[in-house]
């Protein structure tokens, strides 16, 4: 897979991993660039935005950026001005339009947490509170704050076997991935997880 700085949130994970995407002209997204190292071992191919300002042994011009999602999602075009840019390095002179672009993928995860299945406000205020706790804890007492981590990780597994499979009976992968706001893998294996199955049966 072609290098690229890629953004994720902790509850999404790669189910929605972010990235500054780049169009070309004509409207197509460009393939990676392949620099070669020289070394007799082989290059290294390379899809971040700031490569693609047509210069000789880098990739073609952008004319656009966009922020883009694992998940398919792709955010507003950006354009570039290459009149202003002139000599300056790209990775200088666009840095607030890719700034922009996460920005733009920030709402989409802001997006996706509201479609997916909503928590009641009391659990949410105990997760929090429980979060907090925990940090406060690990102030004076690392060990403990381990151990109160272990705890929440033991009570997560016992609290979500039965649910697991209760919605594996009720519900469908593609139901319970966008409920979860995850892909169908990555809810899969969440699933098989708390239910303690194989996420290949």
């Amino acid at each position: 897979m072609a290098e690229r700085e890629t953004w994720t949130t902790e509850e999404f994970g790669s189910s929605h991993e972010g990235a500054v995407g780049v169009l070309l002209a004509d409207g197509t997204v460009p393939g990676a660039v392949y620099f070669d190292t020289g070394s007799g071992a082989g290059g290294q191919s390379v899809s971040q935005w700031s490569v693609y300002d047509g210069r000789v042994a880098h990739g073609p011009r952008a004319a656009a950026l966009r922020a883009v999602c694992s998940c398919g999602w792709s955010g507003p075009e950006h354009r570039l001005d290459w009149d202003e840019i002139g000599e300056e390095e790209l990775v200088e002179a666009a840095h607030g339009t890719a700034d922009t672009c996460v920005d733009d993928w920030d709402t989409h995860t802001v997006e996706v947490e509201r479609s997916a299945i909503p928590l009641p406000e009391t659990v949410t205020a105990l997760l929090n509170q429980l979060q907090e706790e925990i940090e406060k804890l690990a102030k004076t007492s690392p060990l403990a704050a381990v151990r109160a981590a272990r705890r929440l990780e033991v009570a997560a597994a016992q609290v979500g076997y039965w649910p697991a499979h209760e919605a594996r009976q009720d519900t469908t992968a593609e139901r319970a991935a966008a409920a979860l706001g995850l892909d169908v893998n990555a809810a899969r294996k969440l699933m098989a997880r708390f239910g303690n199955w194989s996420p290949y049966s």
